[in-house]
């Protein structure tokens, strides 16, 4: 039998062997985010509650990520976050320093077979979400609209940002499926010029909007009763929006709730952050981690109050997962979903 002093001294050394390796890649991590600048990129202009999101978390991750890295914030708006989404996929660098924000409606999208898509989101890897709640279809309290009833009676201009987006294609399904008589103008460049031609009266609706965006951005508008919210947009209903119906369950039969449903999904990610596919493995612990840590800071948190950005957030982890749920949604239902939104060509597009 050993000595107790051998004994001891290998089980030391065992020991040792099983932590030195992490010490090591917590090591590299911080060498190589050492003195480097991280992007967040923003598909947004400056302004809306994207951008409002993503500068947030990038005042503080820094102080999270190894190495403490500079995070600033860079906005590429184009085609609602397509150009954004196009450029992590095929031009950023692979290797862990760039963070998007991405729109949630790009993994749909592409899965619909929508236009400009040059990714693959289910390849993108997914670092966190400030948002899991509902999206909002509204109408301007001054056109008289004012339930979702008055949709199916008589015709409602809808404003929308971009073609191939959310917000044209609900009002679309709706249409389709739920006889509504929305009037879709398409081609703003955001939200900010839709909620504009709220005001001015060109439009009387617009069709998509998170719920906490409201009380960020416009909370004049909700004390002053300046919009109605006529349905909610996601997986089961919000207690914050009781008596609002769901969009899913305006449907008649099981075939529409199906499509309903596979297009609410998104917004269980509602303001989710990625980073581009490849990066090593190491890194992404320490992104995820980092995020984490910063959606819990406390100075964050009181930021974001004062500021009115309401925070639900999940971990890279359950976005991941989402997105692998959403991919396999049964073909026939993605099918079906495209037949009635190939009608976006065919919408009016703002002058």
């Amino acid at each position: 039998m050993q000595p107790f002093w051998i004994r001891l001294s290998l089980f030391a050394l065992s020991a040792l062997s099983l932590v030195l390796p992490h010490v090591a890649k917590a090591s590299s991590v911080s060498e190589f985010y050492a003195g480097k600048t991280v992007t967040m990129l923003v598909p947004a202009s400056v302004g809306g509650d994207v951008d409002a999101r993503a500068r947030l978390i990038a005042r503080y991750m820094g102080k999270y990520i190894p190495g403490h890295p500079t995070v600033l914030p860079r906005n590429m708006p184009g085609a609602v976050g397509l150009q954004a989404a196009n450029w992590l996929y095929n031009i950023a660098p692979r290797d862990g320093t760039v963070i998007h924000a991405v729109m949630q409606s790009m993994p749909t999208h592409q899965l619909l077979g929508g236009q400009g898509v040059q990714f693959d989101a289910s390849k993108f890897i997914w670092i966190g979400n400030t948002s899991d709640e509902s999206n909002t279809i509204v109408s301007w309290a001054a056109s008289g609209v004012k339930t979702f009833a008055d949709l199916k009676t008589r015709e409602v201009t809808v404003g929308a940002p971009g073609t191939f987006t959310n917000c044209v294609y609900y009002p679309l399904l709706m249409n389709a499926l739920l006889g509504t008589k929305f009037k879709i103008i398409s081609g703003y460049p955001g939200g900010n010029e839709v909620n504009l031609a709220m005001e001015r009266g060109e439009v009387s609706a617009r069709a998509c909007q998170a719920w906490s965006a409201w009380a960020s951005t416009k909370p004049d508008w909700l004390v002053e009763k300046k919009i109605n919210i006529l349905v909610q947009v996601r997986r089961e209903p919000s207690p914050e929006l009781a008596g609002v119906p769901l969009l899913a369950d305006l449907a008649t039969n099981d075939e529409a709730r199906m499509i309903l449903k596979f297009m609410s999904a998104d917004n269980s990610y509602g303001r989710p952050f990625a980073t581009t596919p490849d990066v090593p493995a190491d890194r992404v612990a320490a992104l995820r981690k980092a995020f984490d840590e910063t959606v819990r800071d406390p100075e964050l948190l009181a930021e974001a109050a004062k500021s009115d950005i309401k925070l639900t957030p999940s971990s890279g982890e359950d976005v991941q997962r989402l997105i692998a749920e959403l991919f396999a949604t049964p073909p026939e239902i993605i099918e079906k979903t495209k037949a009635i939104l190939a009608e976006a060509t065919k919408v009016a597009r703002v002058k």
